[in-house]
């Protein structure tokens, strides 16, 4: 069993029991989140597509930390300028544990 679900403007094949890295949400470790924006659920071998999102369908999840990506490098650069820009960024993300998928 695996669904699509949409959050963070990003789509994610997500099946009960994975760990994945989310855009942030609000909460703290242990709390659980649902996910409603389900786009599609594949349960023993039956498709089920929604147009654009599946009505009762829901999965739940469960935060086990939130955290901070890699340190991206920014460089702006103008050629005979003088003009040298360097900044850093790094991405909030949340850590969850998918429970179920319910559908």
């Amino acid at each position: 069993m695996y669904a699509v679900i949409q959050t963070g403007g990003k789509q994610y094949k997500v099946t009960p029991g994975e760990e994945l890295q989310v855009e942030k949400l609000d909460g703290k470790a242990g709390d659980e989140v649902y996910f409603d924006n389900v786009l599609l659920v594949s349960k023993e071998g039956k498709l089920t597509v929604g147009k654009p999102v599946l009505e009762n369908a829901r999965v739940v999840a469960k935060i086990t930390g939130q955290g901070r990506g890699p340190k991206i490098v920014v460089f702006k650069y103008k050629r005979r300028k003088g003009y040298r820009k360097k900044q850093g960024h790094r991405q909030d993300f949340t850590a969850v544990t998918i429970m179920e998928i319910k559908a």
